[in-house]
């Protein structure tokens, strides 16, 4: 994502008023792990707010912030949460799981041939007639037009070049690469919890 992209987008997400007029169902929490970090950055840590509010009352979340709306019963009136954070701390796995999806964020949705973000496939690097692996070390992104190209063939057969050598990604790394990836839906009080700490490219 170009660095003027993400700040116009920032500036919009910081400057966003709040609607009390909106819907519950338009009023996700944002879940921070017991060290307040998002669990996830693409796709966002959200839960809705029915199991959030159940996740407070059973004291497993604390609130960090709210939104204006309220939910109300006979006993009770409580705002809905729109920043809670785990008491227990939640240990991701060194490695993520090989998924389309996950191979999609390692290689930042781009096909790893021509850079086009349409059309998104995997491609063997090594093909499997070639006693290639499905593997996170012979697996690319890979555009459907690149993916017939290259066909059965390797990359040098088929005089083709990878942008990048196809590597097993380390859990981290993906949250690295999902936080270039803003989602479409920001409210203003997960501002400070997902962009003080991405790093904008020159």
């Amino acid at each position: 994502m170009f660095k003027a992209e993400l700040i116009e987008r920032a500036a919009r997400f910081r400057s966003a008023a709040e609607d009390p007029t909106r819907t519950l169902e338009s009023c996700p929490a944002l879940v921070l792990n017991a060290d307040y970090t998002p669990l996830s950055y693409y796709p966002l840590s959200l839960w809705p707010w029915q199991t959030a509010i159940k996740a407070v009352f059973l004291e497993r979340v604390d609130i960090v912030a709210s939104y204006d709306r309220a939910v109300h019963s006979q006993s009770l009136d409580m705002k809905v949460p729109s920043v809670i954070a785990l008491r227990q701390y939640v240990k991701t796995s060194e490695f993520p799981a090989f998924t389309r999806f996950n191979l999609f964020l390692r290689d930042k949705f781009t096909c790893q041939y021509c850079g086009s973000q349409q059309h998104l496939t995997y491609d063997h690097v090594i093909p499997r007639r070639q006693g290639g692996k499905t593997t996170w070390e012979n697996i690319a992104t890979a555009c459907a037009p690149c993916n017939m190209k290259k066909g059965g063939r390797t990359p040098k057969e088929a005089g083709m070049q990878l942008y990048v050598k196809p590597i097993r990604p380390t859990s981290w790394q993906l949250q690295q690469h999902g936080k270039a990836f803003p989602p479409n839906y920001l409210h203003e009080t997960w501002r400070d919890w997902l962009y003080w700490d991405i790093e904008l490219e020159e």
